[in-house]
């Protein structure tokens, strides 16, 4: 199911991990809007306060006001909060009319001259001129000539007969620790902060999950490995890089030497089994013939007799036969044997033994064979599979009829093809004629056996070395069984 898909679980989890911050950014941002209107409504309102205790001086401005002034904003000047004095004539307009008067604290000449280039750097004195109309909150960062960083908070206007006063208050950034005041809301310390934090959290998910997807990547090369027998014999336990999946690996391991140990029993098994059963099935069939020749001809009855066992002898020992294939195959199923086999050559090899048997049976053979063919497997697995092809297309090819085989590459693949020009099979059965058991015949009537068991074998070892198996009839009549079987290097191990 899609839902229980590891990648569909770590999209949604990516999905989720994007989401989240944009949302929480959002509300954390609002409320940072909101902190810092009614921060600068209060600095607003502290910079009118001091425009209104020095509007009385400067309405009676003249010869040594300039000294009140400054002894005045030494008073109502913290050491937090700067204050700035500027002025306009009535009769100069434009932002180049104001002068710097004031400061507190007290500076120099040349520290004024080098504050007004800072602020003229702010854009602050082309408001200025609006500003004599009404008060405005700066909220704005600059960093003053003695390079400190300073937030210019308000400008409040004066307007006199004479001109027009700005109150400029600024304070250091220290005073506003926490707030986004005159800067973006992912700059504060705090939005930093929560970012860094979920930035790890972000490496850890995904490097959880990455560590998880690698070893289970690493699980399956292994298992490839052992499947394809690779020389250098690796296990899942020196593969697994999560301490807490050695267990899981372990059990990998394990159940790897339990399959290697049931293959080699099966194999095991079956030649004990068939040689048990072969030799007194041989000394019965060896039995039979003095009994043959020494029962009267006239005793119809004895002869019927001997004549059935003999039958029944021969089907016994197809019958073990066909049950130590059976056996054969399902080992090689477990823990098939992977050598580099040419199969070039040893087709060409068992070509050469068939001709004479499919002369008698007055059968033509064409062979198509492409030179230096290596296949991963084993002699006895390829051996086998050629084996029931031949014997399956000789059992239905008719008199005097022709069986092909071609073995060629394609791309990466070799392509084994028999064809013979039987009866063909019915479009329903092409699949089913691979099914354990499954005949179109009750007996073979070149052998006197049949036991359904011959292209279950061929498709049971083609898939244990990763090949592939397909039937189909042929145009002109017959069947054509095509085996796809993946070529590799002539050497012996990987």
């Amino acid at each position: 199911m899609v839902w229980r898909s590891f990648a569909t679980k770590l999209a949604l989890l990516i999905a989720i991990l994007i989401t989240v911050p944009a949302v929480l950014y959002g509300q954390f941002r609002s409320a940072d809007i909101e902190r810092t209107a009614l921060l600068q409504r209060s600095v607003q309102e502290e910079g009118r306060l001091i425009a209104a205790t020095l509007t009385p001086i400067l309405a009676n401005f003249g010869d040594g006001a300039a000294a009140k002034i400054g002894v005045q904003l030494a008073e109502i000047g913290g050491p937090d909060i700067n204050v700035k004095l500027l002025f306009r004539p009535t009769e100069v307009q434009g932002a180049e009319g104001f002068f710097y008067i004031a400061a507190n604290p007290q500076v120099t000449a040349e520290y004024i001259e080098r504050d007004r280039s800072e602020l003229m750097a702010t854009g602050i004195f082309r408001a200025l001129p609006d500003t004599c109309a009404g008060g405005e909150p700066l909220a704005r960062r600059y960093t003053n000539p003695a390079g400190a960083e300073e937030v210019l908070t308000s400008i409040t206007p004066i307007n006199l007969p004479g001109g027009c006063w700005i109150v400029v208050t600024s304070n250091a950034t220290e005073s506003f620790l926490g707030s986004s005041i005159g800067q973006p809301y992912w700059k504060t310390a705090e939005a930093q902060l929560a970012l860094a934090m979920y930035l790890l959290l972000v490496v850890l998910v995904v490097s959880l999950f990455g560590d998880i997807w690698r070893n289970v990547r690493r699980f399956g090369a292994v298992a490839r490995a052992i499947r394809v027998r690779r020389a250098d014999n690796p296990s899942f336990r020196e593969r697994n890089h999560i301490p807490e999946l050695d267990w899981v690996a372990e059990e990998f391991d394990r159940l790897v030497r339990v399959l290697n140990e049931s293959a080699d029993s099966i194999r095991q098994a079956a030649e004990e089994n068939a040689h048990a059963l072969k030799a007194p099935l041989a000394v019965i069939s060896q039995s039979i013939e003095p009994l043959k020749h020494a029962i009267p001809a006239e005793n119809e009855r004895a002869q019927r007799a001997v004549l059935l066992i003999e039958h029944s002898v021969a089907r016994l020992d197809a019958t073990v036969s066909a049950t130590r294939r059976m056996e054969q195959a399902t080992a090689e199923l477990i823990d098939p044997p992977r050598e580099a086999i040419d199969v070039s050559a040893l087709l060409l090899g068992m070509l050469k033994s068939y001709r004479d048997t499919m002369e008698g049976h007055r059968l033509h053979l064409e062979a198509t064979i492409d030179d230096g063919l290596h296949v991963r497997g084993s002699e006895e697995l390829f051996e086998t599979i050629i084996d029931n092809l031949l014997e399956n297309a000789t059992s239905f090819a008719p008199e005097g009829s022709k069986i092909a085989v071609a073995l060629r590459a394609d791309k990466n693949n070799a392509v084994l093809s028999v064809t013979d020009q039987g009866p063909g099979v019915p479009e329903t059965d092409l699949e089913r004629i691979f099914e354990r058991y499954f005949s179109r015949r009750d007996e073979d009537a070149r052998t006197g056996t049949n036991f359904g068991i011959g292209l279950w074998i061929v498709r049971r070892n083609a898939e244990a070395v990763g090949g592939t198996v397909r039937a189909s009839n042929e145009s002109s009549g017959g069947l054509q069984v095509e085996i796809t079987l993946p070529i590799t290097s002539g050497e012996s191990s990987e």
